[in-house]
């Protein structure tokens, strides 16, 4: 009877080892996709509210691989509504940060070794300060979130709690960037005549 019990523990733990691996390449597959057509996905913002939320989740969908979201949302915050704006670009922005939890839910999440200290000192942080960790580093413009995003992951940090602190971060920096971006284009209307 123990032998059955060891038995289905380990069936169990190697089922969970597999959905790890299909997790982590699901995340990688996403990166390198979204590295690879980059230009194209630049094309999104042609289509108003629904390419800046595009352009949000795939920005943001990255591990590790810098495409950048946060210019769509300042540039389209000096043409549209900048409350709307931040707040598209948030919601698109937490979405895409799933594919870094994932990769650290998945349990095999590739980190450089130039990047171990920081990740090390993120996960101290997040068993510490977890909401608030995640809060301050989505608000900041930073290129260390897919390491806490990895992290709280990798910690099991709740998934709704990640995306909701993840949500109200993002918005608020969506929100500050797409006013920057309308003040900007005032100042250069004012310049110009």
């Amino acid at each position: 009877m123990g032998s059955e019990k060891g038995t289905s523990s380990d069936t169990q733990a190697e089922s969970l080892q597999w959905w790890r691996l299909v997790i982590l390449l699901l995340a990688l597959g996403i990166t390198a996709l979204i590295f690879a057509y980059r230009r194209q996905v630049a094309q999104f913002s042609t289509y108003g509210y629904f390419g800046l939320f595009l352009i949000s989740v795939i920005g943001n969908a990255t591990v590790l691989l810098p495409v950048p979201s946060l210019a769509a949302t300042f540039i389209t915050g000096g043409i549209f509504n900048p409350w709307l704006v931040g707040i598209v670009s948030g919601a698109g922005m937490a979405i895409g940060e799933l594919s870094g939890y994932l990769a650290g839910y998945g349990g095999a999440a590739i980190i450089e070794a130039k990047d171990r200290a920081r990740y090390e000192r993120l996960v101290s942080w997040m068993q510490r300060y977890g909401a608030i960790t995640i809060f301050v580093l989505s608000v900041i413009p930073n290129p260390i979130f897919d390491l806490a995003g990895i992290a709280a992951g990798a910690l099991h940090f709740p998934l709704w709690q990640f995306l909701l602190i993840c949500f109200l971060g993002k918005t608020t920096k969506g929100i500050a960037l797409a006013f920057a971006g309308a003040q900007s284009i005032q100042w250069l209307e004012r310049f110009l005549h």
